[in-house]
């Protein structure tokens, strides 16, 4: 998992990348549905080929949820060397 800390997309280059592309294509449009967001987001390029592709999740997250003991116990995080605090591995046991 990779996380950018937050209020700090600067570490994200392809989103300071597309960005701009993005508001363009969606500039005038009133948003009516998370679909017509969809294709046009979908719908955005770069001069230089980069291209967008999105997904919507239609699955509701709870929030709040807290890890068991036991499940901390039997799935070790391993943090990576770079931005360790941000981006770690959970390595799952075999049973």
């Amino acid at each position: 998992m990779a996380h950018y800390p937050p209020y700090t997309s600067k570490y994200n280059p392809i989103e300071h990348r597309l960005f701009c592309h993005v508001t363009r294509a969606c500039a005038g449009t009133i948003f009516t549905s998370v679909e017509v967001v969809k294709e046009l987001i979908d719908k955005t390029s770069t001069s230089t080929g980069l291209k967008v592709m999105t997904s919507i999740k239609e699955k509701v997250y709870k929030t709040a949820r807290k890890a068991s003991e036991d499940f901390r116990r039997n799935m070790p995080i391993v943090f990576d060397d770079f931005l360790g605090q941000w981006n770690y591995r959970a390595i799952p046991q075999v049973a």
